[in-house]
């Protein structure tokens, strides 16, 4: 059982990267924070942009029982909720959601960044899929503010 809980929480310091304050770049500039909670056993992520078009959210990331993927739940101001499965190794992060979940799947969804060699920044691009192949959606940069 110690063995476990060691590997599990390996696994989830992994993702002390991501910790602190970010910058969002897509149209417009937004920010968003990632921040431990629950002992360190979730990771949060709270995202507010200033472009009315876009939603203010919440994801909560937590490890999977196999202790090698992520889940991450996924909230917004619209009243979305949805679950991605997450992966994140050598400085990939990827997300995808391929089967519906709290709501219908009307197209499936995917997300890959990649951090930059000093880790202040992850440029990344979200994808959708309505037919039988992945289009581009539209890019998402990060960069660390603190």
């Amino acid at each position: 059982m110690e063995a476990d809980e060691t590997a599990r929480s390996a696994a989830l310091r992994l993702l002390d990267v991501f910790i602190g304050e970010w910058s969002m770049e897509t149209s417009g500039e937004a920010r968003t924070v990632f921040e431990w909670a629950l002992d360190g056993q979730f990771l949060v992520q709270r995202s507010q942009t200033p472009h009315p078009g876009a939603p203010d959210s919440v994801a909560i990331v937590g490890l999977d029982p196999g202790g090698e993927t992520y889940s991450q739940h996924y909230f917004d101001s619209r009243g979305i909720a949805r679950v991605y499965a997450m992966t994140f190794s050598e400085g990939v992060w990827k997300l995808l959601r391929e089967k519906p979940d709290f709501s219908p799947l009307a197209f499936s969804q995917r997300f890959t960044g990649t951090f930059s060699d000093d880790c202040n920044a992850i440029a990344g691009l979200w994808e959708i899929r309505t037919a039988s192949r992945w289009e581009r959606d539209f890019p998402l940069t990060y960069t660390r503010v603190e």
